[in-house]
């Protein structure tokens, strides 16, 4: 039901896309490091060119994988565009990895070369890698570890060859050709709901997102970017790092998991041009910066005057974007949810934000709207590469899975087949494993996952998301997670411990103030998604690199 079409096949190439985008930018600032050093896109080209005589000694075929570890940097981006434009396969692997996760994804993967930060190397086991032959650094590119003591004289060898200096020009660029049908990346996610598998994104999957996002994402060359979700994750990798730099953009890369403070820091000297976050950043920003001032008494009485209430959101929109830098066209969200009434308060004072939706099988691209045409709770219109059907009697109204089809779809599980099959069925549509509805104008809205719904007593289908977004916004709420016990709701609540601790409010207050928003939320809930209980969680949920919890870690109760 309601299947919207695809477009016509793409006619680019991600590798040329890339090549192009260096000859043109050659002298333009490229990647660079938060309070670092930088590089213009013509050094870029030198130290792919360099990589690529790596591979070539390490005897690295197209179709090899070579696995990446380590947090967010100039070298990071420089191993993915030489890996990918010798014509192999980069493996890229999150740094919040236990040690015998990584061991476990390397020996998956196939992979044969690992690049990897000097303080992640360290409690890795060599003697673990099956089929790793050699180790460099991510600082430098040095080698760490090789199977064979030839190996380190070959590479000093080439260093000192006419082969190893610096290119001449932009026209000496010129990567090889690669097929938008191979395989680029394996991108391994624990995601929501289970253990990790390697998606399998072909060049045309990262094509089609980038092509999509220089068509309607507002970037042009010499442009400033800040990146600072994990390049690791398909929602970085593809629009703060891929999309701009083949748009001739200039990326500063924060290096460790950035506080909001950090993040702030880095929008007011680099002022960027476009803003991709998860909802869990600027929900911070928002309780840290906006709501202190919005709860006000006198605040709440001046709001109430329709003359005085416009200035003020003028000048609160004002100062919001000031915050961010002053620069940028657009913030795009994505990743997860953005709390209901955030997202109004951004509406109600006309601040330059979207949501945008997709998942790391799909590169990660699935819909996307403008800010001007944003809808409330909406997460934009399907892209022009994929088709999107909701499997429901009607799916206007009663949400249904959302499926989709098309070329941002990725291959399939690596050596998965059974959870391949599970996720595209027979005629090629993904299921998503996501609840929505798609209005008349084709703009998509979540309502849950399916894994995550819990069937109520009476049959009624409860998307716990729906609840939390709610709870989040209530006093001295800083996330939660709803669940089932034994046949009733309950929530858990990671409190806002720096609020509760400016008011000096102890356990015992805590918990008193808990039940009064239990008993505020179940006003406004239907009386079969009341919550039986709220349960204070004393740490942070663990989370996907999207900020989604994990839930299934938490099924079986606090």
């Amino acid at each position: 039901m309601n299947a919207q079409g695809a477009a016509a096949p793409m006619q680019e190439n991600l590798v040329g896309l890339i090549g192009e985008s260096v000859r043109r930018n050659w002298t333009r600032p490229a990647l660079a490091d938060w309070e670092g050093t930088g590089l213009t896109y013509g050094q870029v080209a030198d130290e792919i060119a360099r990589l690529h005589e790596v591979y070539r000694i390490c005897h690295v075929a197209p179709g090899d994988k070579v696995a990446l570890l380590g947090r967010n940097s100039a070298s990071w981006a420089v191993v993915w565009l030489a890996t990918v434009t010798y014509g192999a396969v980069i493996v890229p692997i999150l740094p919040d990895f236990r040690p015998d996760d990584v061991h476990h994804i390397l020996n998956h993967s196939d992979a044969v070369l690992l690049f990897v930060a000097d303080t992640l190397f360290a409690p890795l086991d060599p003697g673990q890698l099956r089929d790793v032959g050699a180790v460099f650094s991510l600082a430098d590119y040095r080698l760490l570890h090789s199977r064979k003591e030839s190996l380190a004289k070959s590479l000093d060898a080439a260093a000192q060859s006419p082969r190893g200096r610096r290119l001449q020009g932009p026209e000496h660029f010129r990567p090889p050709d690669v097929e938008d049908g191979r395989l680029a990346a394996i991108v391994y996610t624990s995601g929501t709901t289970g253990f990790s598998k390697g998606v399998m994104l072909p060049h045309r999957s990262l094509l089609a997102n980038v092509l999509y996002a220089r068509e309607n994402m507002p970037l042009e060359p010499g442009d400033t970017i800040v990146s600072f979700l994990p390049l690791a994750h398909a929602f970085g990798c593809a629009f703060e790092f891929l999309f701009p730099f083949t748009s001739g953009c200039a990326i500063t890369f924060l290096a460790q998991t950035p506080s909001p403070k950090v993040i702030l820091e880095a929008f007011g000297a680099i002022r960027p041009r476009l803003i991709l976050s998860v909802p869990l950043v600027i929900e911070k920003i928002y309780a840290k910066r906006l709501a202190p001032v919005l709860e006000k008494e006198t605040t709440k009485l001046l709001m109430r005057i329709p003359p005085v209430r416009r200035i003020l959101q003028r000048k609160i929109r004002e100062k919001l974007v000031a915050v961010f830098g002053g620069r940028f066209r657009e913030i795009v969200i994505g990743g997860a949810a953005l709390n209901g009434d955030v997202e109004k308060f951004f509406r109600a004072i006309g601040f330059p934000f979207t949501c945008g939706y997709g998942m790391t099988e799909c590169g990660p691209l699935i819909s996307y709207s403008g800010w001007r045409d944003h809808r409330l709770g909406g997460v934009g219109r399907k892209v022009d590469t994929l088709e999107v059907r909701v499997d429901s009697a009607d799916p206007r109204g009663a949400p249904g899975e959302i499926l989709v089809r098309g070329v941002n779809v990725m291959s399939g599980y690596y050596k998965n087949p059974d959870a391949t099959a599970a996720a595209i069925d027979a005629d090629g549509w993904l299921h998503t494993g996501d609840l929505g509805v798609v209005d008349a104008e084709g703009t998509i809205f979540i309502s849950g996952r399916s894994k995550s719904m819990i069937l109520g007593s009476s049959g009624q289908n409860i998307y716990p998301e729906e609840i939390e977004a709610k709870l989040n916004s209530l006093p001295f709420v800083g996330e939660s997670l709803v669940i089932e016990r034994n046949g009733k709701l309950f929530a858990l609540v990671y409190p806002d411990l720096e609020r509760v601790d400016h008011l000096r409010i102890d356990e015992r207050e805590l918990v008193r103030r808990m039940e009064k928003n239990r008993l505020a939320l179940n006003r406004i809930l239907p009386p079969y998604a009341s919550i039986a209980k709220i349960d204070v969680y004393s740490e942070e949920f663990h989370k996907t690199p999207t900020k989604k919890i994990k839930r299934f870690l938490y099924s079986g109760g606090a």
